[in-house]
């Protein structure tokens, strides 16, 4: 890919990430390509998986505190008869025993146990905050380190094929529909103890997050042979995250002077739209008014008259 400087335009991008780059380098390289530095991410990958990763560019990095991008997918291999400390490929293996007399139906069953509503332990390498510093930090410095569970909701975890790589190893393609805060290695990691052979993570691609799947993501080269490398303006974004409404000439002039609107009954952040159909803003609902969070058109500063008595510049 070759660096520009084009003019970077407001709203989102989903990215195919691909395997080996952190959820920061797929930024820091759509920065070289986008020419600006207004660029964030929502919904962290670790460097071993694949898939839809979205980004906010310019206006649009300050949707990203805000998106409801509760329900995620996951397709991923879950490794049988083998526990490694990072609950995936990449850590060093800590032990498990022979997933030879694992059946179809004790998987089936495992898969089922962990399905609906649970209370799931992080990874010990994920980036949970333990007294201010992340927690795979204090694993990598030889620390042992126990996590609080946390509920999370797997309303899908189905097993699409299973085959045997080695007479001691079971490997199992599955997928996963989940709430945000849900590790899938930890899911492998929980399988594998409950079957008492010990599991981790081989693959995994995140296929979908809130309303964008992996039909709209493209790989960062993609991106880079595009004039426009927001794949999503940001009208489009927002009525594609957030619940929307419309307002007439005069409740958009006081919303892009930052007043309050009347409340119409809407839960959490929404998008209002203009008579052009643009978006104004994000507003929340509260105290008896809709309030905004996020201006994303405010109005243009007035225009201050040139005294008669200052110079003017002259020609040339």
């Amino acid at each position: 890919m070759t660096a520009r400087q084009p003019a970077a335009t407001s709203g989102l991008v989903v990215v195919d990430k691909p395997a080996g780059l952190t959820s920061h380098d797929v930024v820091g390289r759509f920065r070289r390509l986008a020419g600006t530095r207004r660029v964030g991410h929502a919904g962290t990958l670790d460097p071993m998986a694949t898939g839809v990763l979205v980004l906010g560019v310019e206006r649009a990095t300050r949707l990203l505190g805000h998106l409801a991008l509760r329900d995620k997918s996951y397709a991923a291999t879950v490794r049988l008869g083998r526990a490694t400390v990072t609950d995936d490929a990449s850590g060093e293996p800590v032990g498990g025993s022979s997933a030879a007399g694992v059946t179809e139906e004790a998987v089936r069953a495992g898969l089922a146990a962990l399905t609906g509503e649970i209370d799931q332990v992080p990874s010990a390498v994920s980036a949970v905050k333990v007294d201010g510093r992340r927690s795979y930090a204090r694993v990598r410095a030889g620390e042992q380190v126990t996590l609080a569970p946390r509920r999370v909701t797997v309303s899908r975890l189905e097993l699409r094929a299973a085959r045997r790589p080695a007479p001691d190893l079971l490997d199992l393609d599955v997928e996963v529909d989940c709430s945000t805060g849900t590790y899938v290695r930890a899911l492998a990691r929980d399988l594998g103890a409950a079957l008492g052979v010990g599991g981790h993570l081989t693959a995994l691609r995140r296929t979908r997050v809130g309303p964008f799947d992996a039909g709209r993501a493209r790989t960062l080269d993609e991106l880079a042979a595009l004039a426009d490398p927001v794949t999503v303006p940001l009208d489009e974004a927002v009525g594609a995250a957030f619940p929307r409404r419309d307002v007439d000439a005069e409740g958009a002039a006081a919303l892009r002077h930052g007043r309050p609107l009347p409340p119409v009954g809407l839960p959490g952040a929404y998008g209002v739209f203009g008579p052009d159909g643009h978006v104004l803003a994000l507003v929340e609902e509260r105290d008896g008014a809709a309030r905004p969070v996020v201006v994303l058109r405010p109005a243009d500063p007035p225009v201050r008259p040139v005294p008669a008595s200052a110079p003017r510049p002259g020609p040339g």
